[in-house]
Protein backbone atom coordinates (compact mmCIF):
# COMPACT_ATOMS: atom_id res chain seq x y z
CA UNK A 1 0.00 0.00 0.00
CA UNK A 2 1.45 3.17 -1.11
CA UNK A 3 2.23 5.55 1.93
CA UNK A 4 0.30 8.70 2.27
CA UNK A 5 2.52 11.53 2.58
CA UNK A 6 1.28 14.61 4.71
CA UNK A 7 1.19 16.93 1.78
CA UNK A 8 2.06 15.82 -1.80
CA UNK A 9 -0.14 12.59 -1.62
CA UNK A 10 -3.07 15.48 -1.11
CA UNK A 11 -2.51 17.11 -4.69
CA UNK A 12 -5.91 17.00 -6.87
CA UNK A 13 -4.57 18.69 -9.16
CA UNK A 14 -1.78 19.87 -11.32
CA UNK A 15 0.55 21.42 -8.47
CA UNK A 16 2.79 24.57 -10.20
CA UNK A 17 5.45 25.80 -9.00
CA UNK A 18 6.69 29.31 -9.98
CA UNK A 19 10.54 29.15 -9.82
CA UNK A 20 12.13 32.90 -9.18
CA UNK A 21 15.63 31.94 -9.59
CA UNK A 22 17.93 34.90 -10.59
CA UNK A 23 15.36 36.45 -12.98
CA UNK A 24 15.05 39.13 -10.19
CA UNK A 25 18.08 40.71 -11.64
CA UNK A 26 19.54 41.56 -8.51
CA UNK A 27 16.56 43.48 -7.47
CA UNK A 28 13.91 42.81 -4.25
CA UNK A 29 11.54 44.63 -6.08
CA UNK A 30 11.44 42.41 -8.93
CA UNK A 31 11.69 40.08 -6.95
CA UNK A 32 7.95 40.54 -5.32
CA UNK A 33 6.79 41.63 -8.61
CA UNK A 34 7.54 38.03 -10.17
CA UNK A 35 5.77 36.66 -7.04
CA UNK A 36 2.75 38.28 -7.44
CA UNK A 37 2.81 37.95 -11.33
CA UNK A 38 3.07 34.13 -10.85
CA UNK A 39 0.13 34.00 -7.93
CA UNK A 40 -2.05 36.53 -10.15
CA UNK A 41 -1.17 33.64 -13.12
CA UNK A 42 -1.80 30.60 -11.61
CA UNK A 43 1.14 29.14 -9.25
CA UNK A 44 0.23 27.32 -6.51
CA UNK A 45 3.62 28.10 -4.95
CA UNK A 46 6.69 30.15 -5.80
CA UNK A 47 9.86 28.75 -4.88
CA UNK A 48 13.86 31.00 -4.34
CA UNK A 49 17.18 29.42 -4.14
CA UNK A 50 19.11 29.67 -0.82
CA UNK A 51 22.82 30.83 -0.97
CA UNK A 52 25.65 32.56 -1.19
CA UNK A 53 28.64 32.08 -3.68
CA UNK A 54 30.68 30.75 -0.71
CA UNK A 55 28.10 28.08 -0.30
CA UNK A 56 28.54 26.65 -3.98
CA UNK A 57 32.35 26.73 -5.20
CA UNK A 58 35.38 29.47 -4.78
CA UNK A 59 36.14 32.33 -6.27
CA UNK A 60 38.37 31.22 -8.96
CA UNK A 61 39.06 31.62 -12.59
CA UNK A 62 41.30 28.35 -13.05
CA UNK A 63 39.64 26.29 -16.45
CA UNK A 64 37.30 23.57 -14.33
CA UNK A 65 35.56 26.79 -12.69
CA UNK A 66 34.83 28.64 -15.84
CA UNK A 67 31.92 27.97 -17.89
CA UNK A 68 32.71 27.05 -21.54
CA UNK A 69 28.89 27.03 -23.15
CA UNK A 70 25.25 27.58 -23.46
CA UNK A 71 23.44 30.35 -22.09
CA UNK A 72 26.03 31.33 -19.69
CA UNK A 73 29.35 31.34 -21.44
CA UNK A 74 32.27 32.86 -20.25
CA UNK A 75 30.84 33.58 -16.36
CA UNK A 76 32.72 31.86 -13.68
CA UNK A 77 30.71 30.14 -11.12
CA UNK A 78 31.64 32.40 -8.37
CA UNK A 79 30.38 35.47 -10.74
CA UNK A 80 27.47 33.80 -11.69
CA UNK A 81 26.51 32.69 -8.11
CA UNK A 82 27.31 36.24 -7.07
CA UNK A 83 25.26 37.89 -9.86
CA UNK A 84 22.36 35.27 -9.57
CA UNK A 85 22.05 34.66 -5.35
CA UNK A 86 18.84 35.65 -3.82
CA UNK A 87 20.44 37.64 -1.11
CA UNK A 88 19.52 36.78 2.45
CA UNK A 89 18.14 40.16 3.60
CA UNK A 90 15.76 39.51 0.99
CA UNK A 91 13.94 36.31 2.95
CA UNK A 92 12.50 37.53 5.42
CA UNK A 93 10.32 39.84 2.97
CA UNK A 94 9.81 37.16 0.73
CA UNK A 95 8.13 35.01 2.84
CA UNK A 96 6.21 38.14 4.77
CA UNK A 97 5.14 38.88 0.95
CA UNK A 98 3.76 35.28 -0.24
CA UNK A 99 2.06 34.85 3.13
CA UNK A 100 0.12 38.24 2.30
CA UNK A 101 -0.70 37.16 -0.85
CA UNK A 102 -1.81 33.47 0.44
CA UNK A 103 0.83 31.83 -1.97
CA UNK A 104 2.62 28.61 -0.53
CA UNK A 105 6.55 29.98 -0.51
CA UNK A 106 9.92 27.70 -0.08
CA UNK A 107 13.34 27.02 -0.96
CA UNK A 108 16.35 25.47 -2.53
CA UNK A 109 18.84 24.95 0.20
CA UNK A 110 22.58 24.66 -0.35
CA UNK A 111 24.55 24.40 2.73
CA UNK A 112 23.69 24.64 6.64
CA UNK A 113 23.75 28.58 6.52
CA UNK A 114 20.57 28.37 4.55
CA UNK A 115 18.83 25.42 6.08
CA UNK A 116 19.21 27.67 9.65
CA UNK A 117 17.44 30.56 7.55
CA UNK A 118 14.86 29.11 6.05
CA UNK A 119 14.48 26.82 9.26
CA UNK A 120 14.00 30.67 11.08
CA UNK A 121 11.52 31.26 8.64
CA UNK A 122 9.53 28.20 8.87
CA UNK A 123 9.99 27.18 5.20
CA UNK A 124 7.50 24.53 4.64
CA UNK A 125 9.21 22.41 1.89
CA UNK A 126 12.71 22.02 0.97
CA UNK A 127 13.53 21.32 -2.52
CA UNK A 128 16.68 19.79 -3.40
CA UNK A 129 18.68 20.79 -6.72
CA UNK A 130 19.50 18.40 -8.91
CA UNK A 131 23.60 19.47 -8.90
CA UNK A 132 23.01 18.76 -5.30
CA UNK A 133 21.22 15.32 -5.31
CA UNK A 134 24.35 13.56 -4.61
CA UNK A 135 25.94 15.73 -1.88
CA UNK A 136 24.68 13.45 1.19
CA UNK A 137 26.00 16.18 3.66
CA UNK A 138 23.57 18.36 2.59
CA UNK A 139 21.03 15.61 2.42
CA UNK A 140 21.76 14.81 6.01
CA UNK A 141 20.98 18.36 7.00
CA UNK A 142 17.57 18.69 5.33
CA UNK A 143 17.03 15.22 6.49
CA UNK A 144 16.69 16.82 10.03
CA UNK A 145 14.52 19.36 9.80
CA UNK A 146 11.37 16.55 9.20
CA UNK A 147 10.31 18.88 6.45
CA UNK A 148 8.78 17.64 3.19
CA UNK A 149 11.43 17.37 0.22
CA UNK A 150 11.18 17.76 -3.51
CA UNK A 151 14.25 16.12 -5.09
CA UNK A 152 15.31 16.90 -8.91
CA UNK A 153 16.86 14.31 -10.49
CA UNK A 154 18.70 15.84 -13.76
CA UNK A 155 22.19 14.40 -14.32
CA UNK A 156 21.48 11.27 -12.63
CA UNK A 157 20.88 7.77 -13.12
CA UNK A 158 18.64 5.30 -11.92
CA UNK A 159 21.04 4.10 -8.96
CA UNK A 160 22.11 7.30 -7.58
CA UNK A 161 18.61 8.54 -7.25
CA UNK A 162 17.59 5.53 -5.70
CA UNK A 163 20.72 6.23 -2.87
CA UNK A 164 19.86 9.61 -2.31
CA UNK A 165 15.87 8.66 -1.90
CA UNK A 166 16.73 5.81 0.44
CA UNK A 167 19.25 7.98 2.48
CA UNK A 168 16.55 10.89 2.68
CA UNK A 169 14.46 8.08 4.32
CA UNK A 170 16.38 6.47 6.39
CA UNK A 171 17.32 9.90 8.15
CA UNK A 172 14.29 10.77 8.89
CA UNK A 173 12.39 12.69 5.92
CA UNK A 174 9.08 10.88 5.33
CA UNK A 175 7.54 12.75 2.98
CA UNK A 176 9.46 13.04 -0.70
CA UNK A 177 8.26 13.85 -4.25
CA UNK A 178 10.45 13.27 -7.46
CA UNK A 179 10.42 15.49 -10.14
CA UNK A 180 11.71 14.25 -13.40
CA UNK A 181 14.22 16.70 -14.84
CA UNK A 182 16.36 17.10 -17.47
CA UNK A 183 19.94 19.59 -16.67
CA UNK A 184 19.86 21.55 -20.06
CA UNK A 185 18.71 24.82 -20.13
CA UNK A 186 16.86 25.18 -22.66
CA UNK A 187 16.17 21.61 -23.07
CA UNK A 188 15.43 20.43 -26.08
CA UNK A 189 12.28 18.07 -26.72
CA UNK A 190 15.05 15.02 -28.14
CA UNK A 191 16.90 15.69 -24.64
CA UNK A 192 13.41 14.19 -22.72
CA UNK A 193 12.60 10.24 -22.04
CA UNK A 194 9.29 10.78 -20.59
CA UNK A 195 9.25 7.02 -20.08
CA UNK A 196 11.44 7.82 -16.94
CA UNK A 197 8.49 9.14 -15.15
CA UNK A 198 6.28 5.70 -14.64
CA UNK A 199 9.92 4.26 -14.19
CA UNK A 200 9.91 6.94 -11.20
CA UNK A 201 6.60 6.35 -9.88
CA UNK A 202 6.68 2.43 -10.12
CA UNK A 203 10.24 2.26 -8.14
CA UNK A 204 9.83 5.01 -5.40
CA UNK A 205 5.96 4.95 -4.96
CA UNK A 206 5.86 8.32 -4.16
CA UNK A 207 4.63 11.55 -6.15
CA UNK A 208 6.72 12.00 -9.34
CA UNK A 209 6.58 15.35 -10.72
CA UNK A 210 7.94 17.05 -13.64
CA UNK A 211 10.92 20.19 -13.87
CA UNK A 212 10.49 21.73 -17.06
CA UNK A 213 13.32 23.79 -18.54
CA UNK A 214 11.85 23.11 -21.77
CA UNK A 215 10.31 26.06 -24.49
CA UNK A 216 7.89 23.66 -25.50
CA UNK A 217 4.10 23.24 -23.57
CA UNK A 218 3.49 19.68 -25.19
CA UNK A 219 6.43 18.52 -22.97
CA UNK A 220 4.69 19.17 -20.08
CA UNK A 221 1.39 17.78 -21.02
CA UNK A 222 2.91 14.41 -21.77
CA UNK A 223 4.31 14.35 -18.21
CA UNK A 224 1.21 14.64 -16.79
CA UNK A 225 -0.03 12.25 -19.26
CA UNK A 226 2.87 9.75 -17.79
CA UNK A 227 1.89 10.39 -14.28
CA UNK A 228 3.65 13.43 -13.27
CA UNK A 229 1.29 15.95 -10.83
CA UNK A 230 3.98 18.63 -9.50
CA UNK A 231 5.24 21.03 -12.35
CA UNK A 232 8.31 23.69 -11.31
CA UNK A 233 9.00 26.33 -14.17
CA UNK A 234 11.16 29.18 -14.00
CA UNK A 235 9.12 32.46 -14.60
CA UNK A 236 9.57 35.95 -15.52
CA UNK A 237 7.84 39.04 -15.83
CA UNK A 238 5.40 40.05 -18.65
CA UNK A 239 7.89 41.65 -20.87
CA UNK A 240 11.49 41.20 -19.45
CA UNK A 241 14.23 40.14 -22.22
CA UNK A 242 17.49 39.96 -19.44
CA UNK A 243 17.57 37.28 -16.79
CA UNK A 244 19.80 34.63 -16.49
CA UNK A 245 17.09 32.11 -17.09
CA UNK A 246 14.77 34.39 -19.45
CA UNK A 247 15.28 31.99 -22.17
CA UNK A 248 13.73 29.23 -20.51
CA UNK A 249 10.81 30.80 -18.43
CA UNK A 250 7.52 31.38 -19.12
CA UNK A 251 6.20 35.37 -19.23
CA UNK A 252 3.31 36.62 -17.16
CA UNK A 253 0.38 35.34 -19.10
CA UNK A 254 1.91 32.53 -20.72
CA UNK A 255 2.05 31.03 -16.92
CA UNK A 256 -1.65 30.80 -16.63
CA UNK A 257 -1.77 29.66 -20.52
CA UNK A 258 0.82 26.52 -19.33
CA UNK A 259 -1.79 26.25 -16.16
CA UNK A 260 -4.66 26.04 -18.08
CA UNK A 261 -3.19 23.82 -20.74
CA UNK A 262 -2.41 21.18 -17.38
CA UNK A 263 -5.63 21.50 -16.31
CA UNK A 264 -7.29 20.93 -19.87
CA UNK A 265 -5.28 17.70 -20.31
CA UNK A 266 -6.47 16.84 -16.79
CA UNK A 267 -9.62 16.61 -17.62
CA UNK A 268 -8.84 14.54 -20.83
CA UNK A 269 -7.04 11.87 -18.99
CA UNK A 270 -10.60 11.52 -17.23
CA UNK A 271 -11.07 9.48 -14.06
CA UNK A 272 -9.35 6.10 -12.96
CA UNK A 273 -12.30 4.07 -13.17
CA UNK A 274 -13.40 3.11 -16.82
CA UNK A 275 -16.05 5.96 -17.62
CA UNK A 276 -18.63 7.04 -20.43
CA UNK A 277 -19.58 10.52 -20.56
CA UNK A 278 -23.15 11.15 -20.98
CA UNK A 279 -23.46 13.14 -23.84
CA UNK A 280 -21.57 10.03 -25.25
CA UNK A 281 -24.29 7.50 -24.23
CA UNK A 282 -27.15 9.28 -26.00
CA UNK A 283 -25.62 8.00 -29.06
CA UNK A 284 -26.54 4.29 -27.70
CA UNK A 285 -29.68 4.48 -29.75
CA UNK A 286 -27.62 4.63 -33.03
CA UNK A 287 -26.42 0.57 -32.18
CA UNK A 288 -27.09 -1.94 -34.03
CA UNK A 289 -30.45 -4.63 -32.71
CA UNK A 290 -32.46 -7.05 -34.05
CA UNK A 291 -35.42 -6.43 -36.39
CA UNK A 292 -37.52 -8.18 -38.79
CA UNK A 293 -37.03 -8.08 -42.63
CA UNK A 294 -39.60 -9.41 -43.56
CA UNK A 295 -43.20 -10.88 -42.48
CA UNK A 296 -43.53 -12.83 -39.43
CA UNK A 297 -46.02 -14.80 -39.22
CA UNK A 298 -47.05 -16.80 -35.77
CA UNK A 299 -45.00 -19.92 -35.24
CA UNK A 300 -42.99 -19.34 -37.53
CA UNK A 301 -39.13 -19.84 -36.92
CA UNK A 302 -36.67 -16.92 -36.68
CA UNK A 303 -33.90 -17.55 -39.84
CA UNK A 304 -31.28 -16.14 -41.47
CA UNK A 305 -33.65 -14.74 -44.52
CA UNK A 306 -36.06 -13.18 -42.28
CA UNK A 307 -34.19 -11.47 -39.42
CA UNK A 308 -30.81 -8.71 -39.45
CA UNK A 309 -29.09 -7.00 -37.14
CA UNK A 310 -29.17 -3.23 -38.37
CA UNK A 311 -29.25 0.16 -37.17
CA UNK A 312 -31.16 1.51 -35.17
CA UNK A 313 -31.53 -0.06 -30.99
CA UNK A 314 -34.89 -0.62 -30.71
CA UNK A 315 -34.84 -4.26 -30.92
CA UNK A 316 -33.11 -7.30 -29.37
CA UNK A 317 -29.32 -6.54 -28.15
CA UNK A 318 -27.48 -8.42 -31.27
CA UNK A 319 -25.96 -10.47 -28.97
CA UNK A 320 -28.71 -12.63 -28.85
CA UNK A 321 -28.63 -13.33 -32.35
CA UNK A 322 -27.46 -16.70 -32.45
CA UNK A 323 -29.69 -17.23 -29.61
CA UNK A 324 -33.17 -16.57 -30.85
CA UNK A 325 -32.10 -18.45 -34.44
CA UNK A 326 -34.50 -21.35 -34.95
CA UNK A 327 -36.90 -20.23 -32.25
CA UNK A 328 -40.63 -19.53 -32.81
CA UNK A 329 -42.04 -16.55 -33.02
CA UNK A 330 -45.20 -15.79 -30.46
CA UNK A 331 -46.70 -13.84 -32.64
CA UNK A 332 -47.18 -12.08 -35.87
CA UNK A 333 -44.08 -9.66 -36.89
CA UNK A 334 -44.61 -6.89 -39.84
CA UNK A 335 -41.20 -6.39 -41.44
CA UNK A 336 -39.28 -3.37 -40.33
CA UNK A 337 -40.28 -4.48 -36.68
CA UNK A 338 -37.52 -4.61 -34.24
CA UNK A 339 -37.74 -8.09 -32.30
CA UNK A 340 -38.23 -8.07 -28.66
CA UNK A 341 -37.40 -10.34 -26.54
CA UNK A 342 -41.21 -11.36 -25.70
CA UNK A 343 -41.52 -12.16 -29.09
CA UNK A 344 -39.76 -15.82 -28.75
Amino acid sequence: MKKKNSFFENLKNPFLIAEISANHNGSLKNCLNLIKSAKKNGADAVKIQTYTPEAMTINSRKKEFMIKDGIWKNFSLWNLFEKAQTPYYWHKKIFSYCKKLKIKCFSSAFDQSSIKLLEKLNCPIYKIASFEMTDFSLLYKISKTKKPVIISTGLSNLDEIKDSVSFLRKNGTKDIAILYCVSSYPAKDDEFNLENIRILIREFNCVVGFSDHSNNIEIAKLALAMGARIFEKHVALENQTKGFDVKFSLKGKKLLFFKKQLLKTQKILGKKNFFRNKNELKNLKFRRSIYAIKDIKKNEKFSEKNIKTIRPASGLNPKFYFKILHKKSKKNIKKGSPIKMNYF
